[in-house]
């Protein structure tokens, strides 16, 4: 169910975008993006490549930029300087979810304990809005990309988001039923090793560091397909509903996005 604060939010979006478009005499190009996620958080050993790659799931986007070399007032070039040959500024409003379990050595198929059920029942869904602004670095000429000089353009970027997570939990443990949901809210139903209060997926927000890498593909004079990685570094531990605080997982949450992009150019 779509709620009304992220149509408020989605709406202030677009209401900024016409708002650069009419004052900043800049050109400006729109794209979406969408692509698979994955998700670091203290779901299961964060250095185990099975449990990161099997916390996955998918995001989707739409970004804005600004493009310094183009004055959409008149159609025609902007001064000839280094910066605006060579930056670009990209907002961005994003929403990514993923599923959630424990894996690695403590979920062990030879585990029989209370601990190792505890940790196999818990699962969790990790759902985030994300709205923010980079600045995007392009090492080659961004005229002569316009120009056809090179149909390929690497860039790199860095900049911040602000992220709402509503983050979902569940557990099965002690319940005859698999398919029965157990009580969130009993520390006994979670992995003994656990602090109380280590569950807890209440609503929040959090800052996050976000840094990108990619490259764009000329398609045409108006348009360019992108590819781009994503590390997104929350100042958060509790981002997926989990902070046990143990030595094994104790950096905040993060995640790494691998996305596939359409840039239209609106000038």
């Amino acid at each position: 169910m779509i709620k009304p604060k992220n149509v408020t939010i989605v709406f202030c979006f677009f209401a900024l975008i016409q708002s650069l478009c009419a004052q900043s005499g800049f050109s400006h190009e729109l794209g979406l993006v969408a692509g698979f996620v994955e998700m670091r958080s203290d779901f299961g050993e964060s250095e185990n490549s099975s449990n990161n790659f099997t916390n996955s799931g998918f995001g989707i986007g739409l970004v804005h930029y600004m493009n310094f070399t183009l004055n959409a007032d008149c159609n025609c070039y902007t001064a000839d300087n280094y910066f605006n040959d060579h930056f670009k500024l990209r907002s961005e409003i994003s929403y990514n979810r993923t599923h959630l379990e424990h894996h690695g050595k403590w979920v062990d198929p030879s585990l029989t304990s209370p601990e190792a059920d505890q940790l196999r029942t818990h699962t969790g869904l990790a759902k985030n809005y994300n709205i923010g602004t980079q600045l995007e670095y392009y090492p080659l000429s961004i005229r002569d990309f316009q120009a056809y000089a090179y149909r390929f353009t690497p860039f790199v970027n860095l900049g911040i988001q602000y992220t709402y997570h509503t983050p979902e939990v569940k557990t099965t443990y002690n319940n005859p039923d698999p398919n029965a949901i157990g009580d969130v809210t009993d520390p006994s139903n979670f992995y003994s090793g656990w602090a109380p209060g280590s569950v807890d997926a209440s609503p929040g927000s959090s800052w996050a560091v976000v840094s990108n890498v990619g490259v764009r593909y000329k398609l045409s004079r108006v348009s360019d397909l992108m590819l781009d990685f994503r590390w997104q570094f929350f100042m958060d531990d509790k981002v997926d509903g989990l902070d046990h605080n143990l030595p094994s997982n104790k950096n905040n949450d993060s995640l790494i996005w691998l996305s596939l992009g359409y840039i239209f150019y609106l000038n």
